[in-house]
């Protein structure tokens, strides 16, 4: 220390998962440059070792054992360095498996940290492979040849000039009671967070308000690691966090969203820190246990709950005086925008990996016209921008079929144009009219069979040429449309890489007036405008005699916007019908009669229930908010289950 001052970094490397001798040379490369900075201690993201989204390669003995390896050579690497180094890693102990941080030291080993709370909910599920520390049952392990401890007890760590500092490990600083309190408590005035916490609408605020005020709360600088870029985007997207507060006042940030690692270094001032506690009659009375404490920690003083209850003879009618919003998915005011830009880097980000990751610079995209299409495609010309690649890499194919109107295929002809990707055009008629043939079909049927043939012939087109050109599909379906499963099964449900699966319809219109009015040129803009306008359809059954849209989706599937309003409260929080059919007469009261609400809302049960298989197979693709229907994060159903018990809540609603 000088002047009071330590010298701390946060390290954001990249990353490929489970490449445990690529990940340690990133981390290496990283130490390098921080000790050279004067650094003292670098932390490191969560499982940084391995990467975090590893899933069911936690159970592989080979990464157990490479990961053991990769200590062992981190260890001779630092061993003539001035730098301590907190890295994360799995650790075997015994019969369990534990999600760790690693102290390093001079060559040596001097602690192991395990992350005590475990999410297991949404798209977490660490505890299909981690125990929890409160779950060890021993004091000491043998490691890297040595003996060491490692136990659920609050362990401190003291640098030579006395700074003493203590870890906790992501959703440990989402606890109630975080371990952070413990250990500044014990005399921690440093403390290290290794996460890995993914991206999500208005998560990155709510993140730094809480690392800020536990940093104030403690008095204490809080150095706090995310993963970032080279985490799996196979249903979320790490944009790496990467903060340096003291007591409560931001010092260092990362950028979010960048490919290139990171390393945020700053200094903070262990002597005011010291000051303000001494000054904080507050705190010096929190270190001492009170009475209470001791008795309710020797269970001599069992908690009371007491339930105040409102005698039955005076209850009042209930009367709603909040604010029922139609729009939960749509942020309000100044944050939708914000909100757009997030989501749209979050996009970026997942398609960017995942091109990167296998090597292509080619995509195929079906281009209709319609606004998820547009949204596809805008987000992939974001993507080449962002990895340098030639957009004409894009190979946007619009194919005309028995539905399409001169609206969309001239806006779709016009935005690829202006948008400089590569443009074909295949018709789909011949195609289609040789398939009913095949088939025995009556081409004046308008069935789904009329419908579904040309979906999945526009599918078998984008396949094939991603083939004969090297790229991969990029899915257009977006949220709403999986919750209803109006998507063709094996036909546009089907793709490489599924964009907008995390986004609702209602939020799709808003991300592409986003881009048309944010540095587009004004023929790009005045496109996309129309496209904003356009009527929602596959475009699947013939046009009118003005050549209009005929078949509109929102006439056969229900007002998106009420279908959106249903699937929020249905995910997001497991409401009961009867209670989702009460908050959206609250919120649509002005533009639904109460029979039509209820009558789309057993629509939207029975459409539910029903296409739960099609989200069974989803192709990958980011999740961007805080509801998603992945089958692989937060939406595991069963596609046989019943919905009798949901139709019956809505039986007895009288309208």
């Amino acid at each position: 220390m000088k002047y009071g001052f330590i010298k701390v970094a946060a390290a954001i490397p990249s990353v490929k998962v489970a490449d445990t001798q690529y990940n340690l040379a990133e981390i290496e490369k990283q130490v390098i440059i921080a000790e050279g900075e004067g650094v003292e201690i670098i932390v490191f993201p969560e499982l940084s070792l391995t990467g975090y989204s590893c899933q069911d390669l936690f159970h592989q003995q080979i990464l157990l054992d490479n990961i053991e390896t990769s200590v062992i050579q981190l260890l001779d690497f630092t061993r003539q360095l001035d730098i301590t180094v907190i890295v994360g890693a799995p650790i075997c102990a015994d019969s369990v498996l534990l999600n760790c941080a690693l102290v390093i030291q001079h060559g040596k080993l001097i602690g192991i940290v395990p992350k005590t709370y475990l999410p297991n909910y949404g798209e977490f599920y660490e505890k299909r492979w981690f125990a929890s520390s409160q779950d060890l049952q021993f004091q000491s392990i043998y490691y890297v040849g040595e003996k060491i401890t490692i136990s659920s007890d609050i362990q401190l760590f003291t640098t030579s000039q006395g700074v003493k500092f203590g870890i906790e490990i992501c959703e440990d600083l989402w606890a109630p009671i975080p371990p952070s309190n413990q250990l500044t408590l014990a005399g921690a005035e440093l403390i290290f967070n290794l996460s890995a916490s993914d991206d999500l609408i208005g998560k990155h605020n709510y993140l730094k308000s809480l690392v800020a005020q536990q940093s104030a709360r403690t008095i204490s600088g809080y150095i706090y690691s995310g993963c970032g870029f080279g985490e799996s985007t196979q249903d979320v997207v790490y944009g790496g966090n990467g903060f340096i507060y003291e007591n409560g006042q931001l010092l260092a940030e990362a950028k979010r969203f960048e490919i290139e690692s990171q390393l945020i270094i700053s200094e903070v001032d262990i002597e005011k820190l010291r000051t303000e506690r001494r000054s904080n009659t507050t705190f010096v009375n929190a270190q001492r246990p009170s009475v209470m404490q001791r008795l309710r920690a020797n269970n001599q003083l069992p908690l009371q709950n007491i339930t105040a209850c409102i005698p039955a003879s005076i209850q009042r009618d209930f009367v709603l005086t909040r604010l029922v919003d139609k729009y939960p998915f749509i942020p309000k005011g100044d944050k939708l925008r914000e909100h757009c830009e997030e989501i749209l880097n979050i996009q970026v980000c997942g398609l960017a990996k995942r091109l990167s990751h296998i090597n292509c610079k080619t995509v195929v995209i079906g281009v209709s016209g319609g606004l998820d299409s547009t949204l596809a495609l805008l987000v992939a010309t974001q993507t080449f921008d962002k990895l340098g690649y030639d957009r004409r890499g894009i190979i946007g194919i619009t194919m005309p079929g028995f539905g399409t109107t001169d609206r969309t295929y001239n806006n779709a002809i016009t935005l690829m144009q202006n948008l400089g990707i590569t443009i074909r055009e295949i018709s789909i008629a011949a195609s289609v009219k040789q398939h009913f043939t095949d088939i025995e079909h009556n081409i004046d049927v308008h069935d789904i069979t009329y419908e579904n043939s040309q979906a999945r012939e526009r599918t078998q087109i984008l396949m094939d040429i991603s083939n004969q050109v090297g790229g991969i599909v990029i899915g257009t379906g977006d949220l709403s449309e999986l919750a209803l499963g109006w998507c063709t099964y094996n036909g546009d449900h089907m793709s490489m890489y599924a964009v907008n699966v995390g986004i609702p319809k209602t939020l799709i219109k808003h991300l592409v007036s986003y881009v048309a009015e944010n540095g587009v040129e004004d023929s790009i803009k005045l496109t996309l405008e129309d496209i904003v306008n356009t009527p929602i359809s596959p475009e699947l059954t013939p046009a009118d005699e003005n050549g209009e849209i005929v078949q509109k989706t929102e006439d056969l599937v229900g007002p998106y916007e009420l279908h959106d309003f249903f699937l929020y409260y249905v995910l997001r929080f497991g409401f009961r019908p009867k209670k989702i059919f009460w908050l959206a007469q609250q919120a649509f009261k002005e533009e639904y009669a109460d029979g039509i609400i209820l009558h789309w809302l057993r629509i939207f049960y029975k459409r539910f229930f029903s296409q739960q298989f099609k989200r069974s197979c989803l192709p990958d693709g980011p999740k961007v908010g805080s509801v998603s229907l992945s089958p692989r994060g937060d939406w595991r159903m069963p596609s046989d289950a019943m919905t009798t018990d949901w139709i019956k809540d809505l039986e007895d609603i009288q309208c």
